[in-house]
């Protein structure tokens, strides 16, 4: 399958035979990499990293997911470069385009990982926005593959915040994959009508389903628990009021037991803020398998970054 010099913004300009063919080629080469057997797809490329949110996994996984393959990875922070502030964000694209053979964006806008693929002419990756961040969601469907087996009909909930960019991604991402989604939040933070509605269109036609609710009750049966921070970056000043309005929406023991299944997996993008959205003891329970997803961004950013910029 051919990806090359396509940007990778949000799992909307992706087809379920694309993403699986990324899956499969994260998988590939973590093998490869647990082996030993290192690629040279990405060798003489420079590969720049935007970064207005601080990072750990994102930047850490860009990084040597670039390395593992030969490229040099280059960090530009807030304070490095003028992206929007002394100059546009679209000039700021055509300049690094012009040295730079694929860019990494980490930041607020999603206009702006917009404006960066249209105007810098290679491929854009978009490592977080407010809106969407498509490489977790990858890291995510892996880990649940190694886990459960096939994504096609697994039940996955996700509780706390359902407008954020995680609930937003799983939409999409869960739509197209046949994977049952079920977002559990208060009413007033459930996700926008129409991403609601156009996620209901690849069920429909993956042949799985998505329910917005705000009982607890619609984990009996999940093969996944998810949850996110309930504060997202930028956010900070609305976390007493989060905490008081989503506290019923905890993942804690009492919580996986109403899946009635002993198989479900406790997943979470990190950093968490245990005692917040999931207590200690379900973090480090034997059902919690968040470090694999970690490791899982390093190799399906990788295989993103191969499949759309290298020579495979």
């Amino acid at each position: 399958m051919n990806l090359h010099g396509r940007s990778f913004l949000t799992l909307k300009d992706f087809t379920p035979e694309e993403i699986s063919y990324l899956l499969d080629l994260a998988a590939d080469l973590k093998l490869k990499k647990k082996m030993g057997v290192f690629g040279t797809s990405l060798q003489h490329k420079n590969i720049a990293l935007i970064f207005e949110k601080p990072s750990t996994r994102t930047r850490c996984a860009f990084t040597v997911g670039c390395v593992d393959e030969g490229g040099h990875p280059e960090y530009l922070g807030v304070n490095d470069i003028q992206l929007g502030k002394k100059e546009s964000v679209e000039d700021t694209a055509r300049v690094l385009g012009r040295m730079f053979d694929g860019i990494e964006f980490r930041g607020f806008l999603h206009e702006n990982v917009e404006k960066l693929a249209k105007y810098s002419g290679v491929p854009v990756w978009n490592g977080l926005t407010d809106d969407f961040h498509p490489t977790q969601i990858l890291a995510d469907f892996l880990t649940m593959r190694e886990k459960l087996g096939d994504l096609k009909g697994k039940n996955f909930c996700f509780l706390g915040d359902g407008r954020n960019n995680m609930a937003n991604s799983f939409l999409v991402g869960c739509g197209k994959m046949g994977v049952n989604l079920a977002i559990i939040a208060p009413k007033e933070l459930w996700p926008k009508e129409e991403l609601v509605a156009l996620a209901k269109t690849y069920a429909d036609a993956a042949g799985s389903t998505i329910t917005i609710t705000d009982s607890v009750d619609a984990v009996r049966g999940a093969d996944v628990i998810y949850t996110d921070v309930w504060a997202s970056m930028g956010e900070e000043a609305k976390a007493a009021e989060r905490v008081k309005l989503l506290k019923p929406f905890q993942v804690n023991k009492e919580l996986m037991e109403k899946t009635g299944k002993e198989s479900t997996i406790f997943m979470h993008c990190l950093p968490a803020v245990k005692g917040n959205e999931v207590t200690e003891e379900v973090f480090e329970s034997a059902q919690s398998v968040v470090f694999d997803e970690a490791e899982n961004r390093m190799h399906t950013i990788k295989a993103v970054m191969v499949a759309t910029l290298g020579e495979i």
